[in-house]
């Protein structure tokens, strides 16, 4: 299985008066995670489902993605927001589900969150040392059987620069 780890796009600043979970994507922001969108597409990717962060930049940001045509489904996910834990969303959500190996799911969310997750896919403990940039992407392939920690793959680590 492939995830695509997918940081949402620039979104309005902390502290105007405006709740963190209510932090919209700013017009550059849409216009960014549009053109990143439109440059995954010519690369011919396609994700079974976009699982998203239940803030409102990450959903828009995913919103953007399927108006793109990069999926036909879109899920939310509390495991998402900036809180979330990875062992808590593996139990609860990824092992239930038994997806295929050929499956790419694309995960909507936040730093420092999705690089943290990434290293513990990746080494088996968060080190700090990747950083997602907002509208970039990471995109890791999970081991076909036993736990995914520590024993993934890394495929993918692209800053949205490198799309536009």
């Amino acid at each position: 299985m492939e995830l695509y780890l997918i940081r949402h796009g620039i979104a309005e600043e902390q502290g105007l008066g405006i709740k963190d979970e209510d932090r919209s994507l700013t017009k550059e922001g849409r216009q960014k995670t549009d053109k990143v969108a439109q440059k995954l597409v010519k690369l011919g990717l396609n994700f079974d489902l976009i699982l998203t962060s239940p803030l409102v930049r990450a959903r828009q940001t995913a919103e953007i993605l399927i108006a793109e045509k990069l999926s036909s489904q879109l899920e939310e996910s509390s495991h998402l927001a900036p809180d979330g834990q990875i062992s808590s969303w593996l139990k609860d959500w990824l092992e239930p589900k038994k997806y295929s190996q050929n499956t790419q799911l694309a995960l909507v969310g936040h730093e420092p969150n999705l690089s943290n997750w990434a290293e513990i896919l990746l080494w088996g403990e968060a080190k700090a040392s990747l950083v997602l940039k907002k509208a970039g992407m990471i995109g890791i392939k999970l081991p076909e059987t036993g736990s995914p920690l520590g024993r993934s793959q890394m495929f993918w680590l692209t800053p949205p620069k490198y799309l536009l």
